[in-house]
This record gives C-alpha cells, sequence and structure tokens, in this order.
C-alpha cells in the first residue's frame, strides 16, 4: 500500500513529528493498513477500526511508554499495536510465532498490561497510579480505555468506586460504541443513550456522583477536538473521566452497517468489504449451533427452560432461544458472576437453566459457581463452549483449565461429549432432571457428522463406553479429542494392541469400568484437551493411587505452561495431541 505518511512511523516519538494538520490523512492510511492485513490474516477489525482516531490522538498527546496507557479487553489495540514498533510484523498477528492479536507485556514496553479478558483495565490503571504515588511521581499521566460494553461489568465499576475516593492521577476513557461484540445492554446501556442524545441532565450525571471530574460526550473522529481535550486532560490531575462516542468499524461501509459479522469477519476483500464466503454445506455442524439449536427444540417442549450468556448471544448461539422465546433467554452483558447466581436463583425456583458461559470466562465466576451453585446443590446447566485449545486468539482464551479447576468442587457433574450427538443427548438429559449441577465442556470448531439431529436418547450419569477393544495397553480419552485418537487409531499398523475407552464424564468417574481396565491391561493412556495438571489424567492416576493400582499410565493433554496462539492444529501438535503425534506415540508400543 502506498504511503506517505504511515511508511515514516515505527514508534509515537516519529508520530509526535507530524504536525496536527497532517493526522487525518494518517488516520486514512493507518485504516486502510488495519484492512489490507486482516483481509488477508483476519482477526478483530471493527473495534480498531473505531479508535483509528483516539489511538493516534493518544500517543500524539501523552508520552508513551512513560506515561502508561492501558486498553481494555484488547481487541482495539491493532492500530496501537502498528503505531508502537510493530508495523513491519504486523502481518504476523495471531498467528505461530508472530505478534498476540491482544496487548502483552512481553511484546512491547507499550503494551503496560495484557489484556484479553474484559473490564480490567480500570483496576490495573488504577493500581499503576497509586504505585506511582508511592514512587514520587504523582504526576505521571495513567490513561484507561474502555468500552460501554465492559464498563457494565462489575468489576469496571469496582474500580470507578475505588477510584473516586483517591487523588491518583487517573483517566478513564469510555469509548461508547453502543456495541461489544454483540450489541450492549442493559441499563447502563440506556443511561449512556440518554447522555449522547442530551436527555439527562448534566447535574444528573452519575460517573460526577463517584467524584470524577466528566468531560464529553465528544466525537471521538474528530481529530482537532479529540487533540484539545486530551491536551486539556494532560494538564488536570485526580480522576478524570472523557466520554467519547465513536462507530464500530468507522471507515469500512459494511463493517460499520453490520458489526456484529464485521467484529471478526475472516477473510474479506480489502477493496469491497465483501466476506469471502466459505462452502458450508455438507459440512458437520457447528458445535455452538448444537447446543443453540438444541435447546430450543427442548424449550418448545419444556417452558421451563431458560438460557442465560454474558454477552455472547452470537459466539454462543443462544441468539436462537432469544429469537424463539425472547422471554425466556437472557443476555446480562459482561458480567459472569452475575450470570451464574442469576442461573442460581432461578434454579432455586425450579427453573431449568442453560447457563452459558466460554470456559475461560467461567474463571471469572468461580466463585459464584462454588458459593451460590455447588454448595447449595442447585441443578444449573453450565454450557461451556470453546473448551479446550481455540486457537488464534491465545493464553487468554484457551479452555484448557476447566477440568481441573472444576474437578475439585463436590456435587458437580463434569461432561465432555465426544460429538455433536453426544452433546445433544446431555443436553437432552439435563432437563430431564439431575440431583446435582453439570458443567458441559465442548470444543470451539465443528462436530464430526451430519447426521446428528437423531432422535434423543437419555445418558446415564457417570457411565463410560469402550469404542474399541485390544489386547495390551487401554487409552482412556474425554471428550472430542477421542476422535483424534480414533483417527490416529485406524492409521497405526498395531491398532489391535489397544483399546480405546470414551470416558464423557469426568466427575463422577465410572470406577467399576476403570477397576476392570486396571486389572485387564499392562499399561494406559489418558488423552484429554485440557491441562495435565489436575485433570483428567489426574483423576485417574489418583484413583490408581487410593485402589493400589501400580500401572503405568502415559497422560497426554495441555503441558503446564500458557500455549501461546496458532491454528488448533497447530497448536494440538504442539502439546503431542494431533492425529500424527498420536499415531507416532501409538506405533512406540
Amino acid at each position: 500500500m502506498a504511503s506517505s505518511l504511515l511508511q515514516h512511523i515505527q514508534y509515537p516519538s516519529d508520530l509526535r513529528k507530524l504536525s496536527a494538520e497532517q493526522l487525518p490523512q494518517l488516520a486514512k492510511e493507518l485504516r486502510e493498513f488495519i484492512i489490507d492485513i486482516v483481509s488477508v490474516k483476519e482477526g478483530h477489525l471493527g473495534a480498531s477500526l473505531g479508535v483509528t482516531e483516539l489511538t493516534i490522538a493518544l500517543h500524539y498527546v501523552f508520552n508513551t511508554p512513560e506515561d502508561l496507557l492501558v486498553w481494555d479487553v484488547g481487541h482495539q489495540a491493532y492500530g496501537h499495536k502498528i503505531l508502537t514498533g510493530r508495523k513491519d510484523i504486523f502481518d504476523t498477528n495471531r498467528q505461530l510465532g508472530g505478534i498476540s492479536g491482544f496487548p502483552k507485556r512481553s511484546e512491547s514496553e507499550y503494551d503496560t498490561f495484557g489484556t484479553g479478558h474484559s473490564s480490567t483495565s480500570i483496576s490495573a490503571a488504577l493500581g499503576m497510579a497509586i504505585a506511582w504515588q508511592l514512587k514520587g511521581d504523582p504526576d505521571k499521566a495513567h490513561i484507561a480505555v474502555i468500552g460501554d460494553a465492559s464498563i457494565a461489568s462489575g468489576m469496571a465499576f469496582e474500580g470507578l468506586n475505588h477510584a473516586g475516593v483517591t487523588d491518583a492521577n487517573l483517566l478513564v476513557i469510555l469509548n461508547d460504541n453502543a456495541i461489544g461484540i454483540d450489541p450492549s445492554v442493559g441499563a447502563l446501556k440506556n443511561y449512556l443513550t440518554d447522555v449522547k442524545e442530551g436527555r439527562n441532565p448534566r447535574d444528573n450525571n452519575m460517573i460526577k456522583s463517584l467524584n470524577f471530574d466528566y468531560s464529553g460526550p465528544i466525537d471521538g473522529h474528530d481529530l482537532p477536538t479529540l487533540l484539545k481535550e486530551l491536551e486539556r486532560q494532560k494538564t488536570l490531575r485526580g480522576p478524570r473521566f472523557l466520554h467519547i462516542i465513536t462507530t464500530k468499524g468507522k471507515g469500512l461501509k459494511q463493517a460499520e452497517e453490520d458489526q456484529v459479522k464485521y467484529h471478526a469477519p475472516g477473510k474479506f476483500d480489502r477493496l469491497t468489504g465483501e466476506i469471502l464466503a466459505i462452502a458450508e454445506e455438507g459440512l458437520p455442524p457447528k458445535y455452538q449451533d448444537v447446543f443453540g439449536l438444541t435447546i430450543v427444540e427442548l424449550a418448545e417442549k419444556n417452558n421451563k427452560i431458560i438460557g442465560i450468556t454474558p454477552a455472547m448471544p452470537s459466539g454462543s448461539s443462544m441468539k436462537f432461544m432469544m429469537e424463539a422465546f425472547p422471554e425466556r433467554a437472557v443476555d446480562v452483558g459482561i458480567a459472569e458472576q452475575h450470570a451464574v447466581t442469576l442461573a442460581a436463583g432461578m434454579a432455586t425456583q425450579g427453573m431449568i437453566v442453560y447457563c452459558n458461559i466460554y470456559s475461560t470466562f467461567l474463571q471469572r465466576a468461580y466463585d459464584q459457581v462454588i458459593h451460590d451453585v455447588a454448595l447449595q446443590n442447585l441443578p444449573v446447566i453450565f454450557c461451556l463452549d470453546r473448551a479446550g485449545l481455540v486457537g488464534e486468539d491465545g493464553a487468554t482464551h484457551h479452555g484448557v483449565f476447566d477440568l481441573a479447576y472444576l474437578n475439585c468442587i463436590p456435587n458437580l457433574i463434569i461432561y465432555a461429549p465426544l460429538n455433536e450427538v453426544a452433546l445433544r443427548n446431555i443436553l437432552y438429559t439435563a432437563q430431564l432432571g439431575l440431583e446435582h449441577p453439570i458443567a458441559i465442556r465442548y470444543p470451539r470448531g465443528r462436530g464430526e457428522s451430519t447426521d446428528w439431529q437423531k432422535p434423543f436418547e437419555k445418558i446415564e450419569i457417570g457411565k463410560a463406553h469402550q469404542l474399541k477393544g485390544g489386547s495390551k495397553v487401554a487409552i482412556l480419552s474425554t471428550g472430542t479429542i477421542g476422535n483424534n485418537v480414533i483417527k490416529a487409531l485406524a492409521q497405526t499398523e498395531n491398532a489391535g494392541l489397544f483399546s480405546h475407552y470414551d470416558f464423557g464424564f469426568v466427575k463422577p468417574l465410572d470406577e467399576t469400568l476403570l477397576h476392570t481396565i486396571f486389572t485387564t491391561y499392562e499399561k494406559l493412556i489418558t488423552i484429554e484437551d485440557g491441562a495435565i495438571s489436575g485433570g483428567f489424567g489426574s483423576s485417574i492416576a489418583t484413583f490408581a493411587a487410593k485402589h493400589h493400582y501400580s500401572k503405568e499410565i502415559r497422560m497426554l493433554g495441555v503441558p503446564d505452561t500458557f500455549v501461546e496462539h496458532g491454528t488448533i492444529k497447530q497448536l494440538q501438535h504442539y502439546c503431542g495431541i494431533d492425529v500424527n503425534s498420536l499415531q507416532d506415540i501409538f506405533s512406540g508400543y
């Protein structure tokens, strides 16, 4: 791409050599650069396009990295990365060995705080500001950029609540575009809309009541106004709040018109903006769609069924339930803790609640799972989408810890379906009535077969199944990674040595079958798409120790490290659980 300004900029120090009059041209070039790369390499698009002017203005006015800039979530930080030394390697974004799709402290001194989950920026920036007060530099600037969907989270309000009673030099910038990944929801969204449209009196400002110096709202795409306001903010001290209005996807017509689809659109034509069609006819369904379509089917016959999602109706396919039964499907916004306890409250009144939360995000509601659900033995149905390795979003988003962090919780059933039919049947079984809460984990991506909408069958809780017989080694897998085992064994010459068992239930384990396995086979291999430490294999080893079995147990899964970004196939290979790696392992027996 021909560029007269951006090609000369590597760092903010270069940016500051430009005149203010040149910055609109730079904004145009920066947008085109992002569009060019993301159209081919994929990634998050709309959020970064929406903050292009803000990104330029922040690095132009403030002395980054000496002044500390914290981006919330990180979807919006592509322009920031390009202007802070990573322009020439931006085409490696989210690829194996390349730069992260999110701010990452080990990657750049300009990435002051690692982000991937939302609503952390205010607390982090406040912590930095208080630290610099104690170190004797109370004038250093600390800026948190947060979206209107993220600021509705409880953690963001905890940060605001604390900041308002300090004299910390903190500037919170609200990037208000009325959308996160899906449209923003809730009373705060309605309040912000009133503020933007002038229906809220200035003396009735919620942010001012928290002891912040409130400014705005201003046009976040008007660079002269942004620069003037940020220069003014630079002279102020204490907690301040700047409200800016932006358009997600700004600069690409299709991204402005369909902000949900263009949040992360995949490959698209950089000139027309049209998303490149991927042939989906004849492909197995996405696991999220199996969930979404199945609970609609169940809800048609069971009026006690309710669906809950924290801000992911499209990503989880809860949208199908919201369309079919809008009064029985709830998007609570980015509020995982609230989602879990809301589900618990509903369950006390006899409702059958499917609480759909990405595996990585359920980590944020761990206390609520223990204290509000499991301790009271309430039969909430947790549907953990994106379990296991999720690919290019990397370490912040992999759902590899759920088996380990859930396994120690009393009363909780844990189930990982082998395929889409098993997922459909456990969703059916759960609404028939369970005595305990259940966590159902399933991966990002597609299933195994197009023929999945079969008549429902009840699953026996705690029952494992033999998929293949063999003479010497028992392979115990849980969840969809078992399909890699099936494929690897089909290509292994000495496959007759191996029996393969599907342990859908990680808790309770099928102890009757385990006794048979330990007394029948010479060796065992456990395989899981999750952390080995504390996971399924650890449960099998604990069983063996408890019952004094001394057979060799080889555990395969995600090693005790934070796995970076790459394709799911690449990351499975790194962990040694892809089909080829398993085939090599089996051939060694």
